[in-house]
């Protein structure tokens, strides 16, 4: 029997299981007609690979534009061993391949996903430098004595002015027989004494707690401990549209508009709450693409504004933030100039300042400089962009409906 385990490429923590018991042939990728079909996986071809069985052994074929790599190494045909990981593409999924005979495994063919479990005790053996669990055991690589409250820190995975963010495991929570993987931000000692920062980060705790949208990453917990304090949620697999951009080049505009509506859909829900809510950070960075289903989230809501509160503290970002943010005074139409700016940046892979100019007597985008915009894009960005926010699109609604009129 076969058993291919979908890993979550940081960790190697199981996310989705397949087993095969009489097929003599499994084909992977994006197309229906594979056994194991990856949708969202934008590095996947539609026919990527096939696994073929040669008496006791499988033969790996790669049939896929960005290559199989086998163990890391890329590979066009592989004889497969038991525990062989494959990852399909650079930075595509990654998969544990398994041997096991069928009176062993005792379980139906094509069970629900769960953890692998491998004789004990592990030496943990053939793991990558980058690895946090082990691909064998499924036990953390890290020293098991550094927790923060209830969670043991795997990574840091940033630090910022406001503090560091940790990858953490909460070992005694699980999905499907795997670790709950979550994001720890922890403000910082210096941050802790300003009063503004702590209001700013108390204020992303009890706002991120209250939001309820598939766009937007869920609240999971908030403590103080050692006169620090901590906000907890949930992890995000994925790459942030700033980085995809400069890794694999500009965007075509009609992925650039299918994308931005799928902002608009959050920006939405943030400005019909009550009180309505503005983001104030609405940038490429901020921007996450789920490798799961291949959905846009937006992340960071420690700049994230009430109406109606008197918290005027100026936020801006140079190229994506709208003037008035600079001068404490953000409203909805602050965020759309973000979607504006951001879609400069996606469509040409430069900062979006690189196109502002002095003309007509004020600064604002010169949109006609912008290379490959249809009419219709290029007035959607010239009204988006405007310096005066009552000059822009009104809603995030109506920005919707214009992108997908440019479609």
């Amino acid at each position: 029997m076969v058993i291919l385990t979908l890993l979550e490429p940081q960790t190697n923590q199981p996310t989705q299981q397949w087993q095969f018991l009489h097929q003599s042939v499994i084909r992977i990728g994006r197309s229906q007609n594979n056994d194991i079909v990856l949708q969202g996986y934008f590095q996947v071809s539609r026919q990527h690979l096939e696994l073929i069985q040669e008496e006791e052994h499988w033969r790996l074929i790669s049939r896929g534009t960005n290559g199989t790599f086998v163990n890391h190494v890329l590979v066009s045909e592989q004889l497969l061993q038991s525990n062989d990981l494959i990852r399909l593409a650079e930075n595509g999924p990654l998969f544990r391949f398994e041997l096991e005979s069928a009176e062993k495994s005792g379980q139906p063919e094509n069970q629900s996903p769960n953890q692998a479990v491998s004789p004990n005790p592990c030496t943990h053996q053939g793991n990558s430098p980058d690895s946090i669990f082990c691909i064998h055991c499924g036990q953390p690589l890290v020293d098991h004595t550094h927790f923060i409250g209830p969670y043991q820190v795997l990574r840091t995975l940033g630090k910022g002015g406001m503090g560091i963010t940790y990858l953490v495991w909460d070992k005694n929570k699980t999905i499907k027989g795997a670790p709950l993987l979550l994001v720890l931000k922890e403000m910082n000692a210096d941050m802790a004494r300003i009063a503004k920062a702590r209001e700013l980060f108390e204020r992303e705790a009890r706002i991120l707690k209250s939001l309820n949208h598939p766009g937007i990453p869920k609240y999971y917990d908030f403590f103080v401990e050692k006169d620090r304090k901590y906000l907890v949620m949930e992890l995000i697999h994925g790459h942030n549209l700033e980085q995809l951009v400069y890794q694999r080049g500009a965007l075509t505009p009609e992925k650039t508009i299918e994308w931005m509506i799928q902002v608009c859909d959050i920006l939405t829900y943030l400005h019909n709450l009550q009180p309505p809510l503005v983001h104030r950070d609405v940038k490429p960075a901020n921007l996450i693409l789920r490798n799961l289903d291949n959905r846009l989230m937006l992340l960071d809501f420690g700049a994230v504004k009430e109406l109606g509160t008197s918290l005027d503290t100026r936020i801006g970002v140079e190229g994506y933030s709208a003037p008035e943010q600079y001068r404490g005074k953000p409203c909805p139409q602050s965020d759309i100039y973000g979607v504006g700016t951001t879609i400069i940046f996606l469509l040409t892979g430069k900062t979006p300042m690189q196109y502002f100019r002095y003309q007509s007597n004020k600064y604002e985008f010169d949109v006609g400089s912008i290379p490959n915009l249809t009419p219709k894009l290029s007035q959607l960005l010239e009204k988006a962009c405007q310096p005066d926010y009552r000059d822009r699109y009104q809603t995030a609604q109506s920005l919707s409906e214009a992108l997908a009129d440019c479609l």
